[in-house]
């Protein structure tokens, strides 16, 4: 069995970890920290655990007795916090937030898309889980960079669910002001964009392209549904069969070959890619569970490969029909 850790466990991505791992038949969670919430029942933050645990929330973080931790804290806590904590030797930590995500000197995160970086995910020990909105953007893009399409600035939009801005209540994210609302933020400055830019220099080789991108906040609770327009002269046909290609091994990715909606990918880890051409316009759509295929389901698929153990393991959820 992987023993496991998880630290800022009461927010929205923690939740939906314990709930995946609950369920791993390899997995077994030995602490749950949480400082405003210790001593409480999981289920008195994570009420859709009830009947599935009576673990509580801890102060304490006996790293000594795991194999891997989870990180779920907001971005740039991760870093401050391994700053301040000496963490085992052999310990393996995987990182939601996006403080490890590029390439630094001295960073020895390996960033945890497994449809790239399949192989390092299995050697690393430390492992940077990617952003929602840029693993479902590189899904879209990655095989177009490897036919070497992405030489002229890419126009992409992005809808995403209100779980997307975490679990603290917030001007945005209530419920009378999202509900049959839809809204623009962070135009052309999304943080995200780095890393997308990042993961499509590595497979083209380059990219001098911009990468402009538009997220929308929606007025439903979880996924996200994106489009990527391309300027290529490259024949469909052919990009079809790259991207069947480029994906034929992937554990959850799949080209589809007719246009998307978000519900085939809610509340399951997969991410769907579908392709179109309008005259020399390439639109690419793709979509994700973004707390699963954009978060913690994509962490547990690397927990997994870092293990050596059936990248699937714990992760073949169904949509729901409606």
């Amino acid at each position: 069995m992987i023993k496991i850790g998880i630290l800022g466990g009461a927010g929205y991505t923690a939740g939906e970890l314990i709930r995946l791992l609950l369920n791993h038949p390899q997995a077994e969670i030995v602490f749950v920290n949480s400082e405003s919430n210790a001593g409480n029942l999981l289920t008195d933050v994570h009420e859709g655990l009830y009947g599935d645990t009576d673990i509580r929330f801890t102060r304490e973080m006996p790293f000594e007795k795991v194999d891997v931790v989870f990180l779920c804290f907001g971005h740039g806590k991760s870093e401050a916090f391994l700053k301040e904590h000496t963490m085992p030797q052999g310990l393996r930590i995987i990182d939601l937030a996006q403080d490890f995500r590029l390439d630094a000197p001295g960073n020895d995160f390996v960033y945890g898309l497994p449809e790239i970086n399949r192989e390092r995910i299995a050697r690393a020990r430390h492992v940077a889980n990617p952003g929602c909105f840029a693993t479902c953007i590189q899904l879209a893009l990655l095989p177009a960079a490897g036919m070497h399409l992405i030489d002229k600035d890419v126009s992409v939009n992005a809808i995403t669910g209100s779980t997307g801005a975490g679990q603290k209540p917030g001007p945005t994210t209530h419920f009378s002001w999202r509900s049959n609302n839809l809204s623009i933020y962070k135009a052309f400055s999304h943080q995200h964009v780095p890393e997308i830019r990042q993961s499509l220099k590595q497979v083209q080789g380059y990219l001098d392209a911009a990468i402009d991108f538009i997220p929308y906040r929606g007025d439903f609770a979880r996924g996200i549904f994106a489009t990527a327009v391309v300027k290529t002269d490259a024949d469909l046909e052919d990009i079809v069969q790259a991207y069947k290609e480029f994906y034929r091994a992937a554990c959850f990715t799949h080209y589809v070959d007719k246009p998307l909606d978000l519900k085939q990918v809610v509340n399951t880890n997969k991410a769907l890619v579908h392709a179109e051409k309008y005259g020399d316009k390439l639109l690419i759509t793709s979509c994700i569970d973004n707390l699963l295929k954009g978060a913690v389901g994509q962490a547990v698929q690397n927990m997994n490969l870092m293990f050596g153990i059936d990248e699937a393991s714990g992760l073949r959820l169904k949509p729901s029909a409606f």
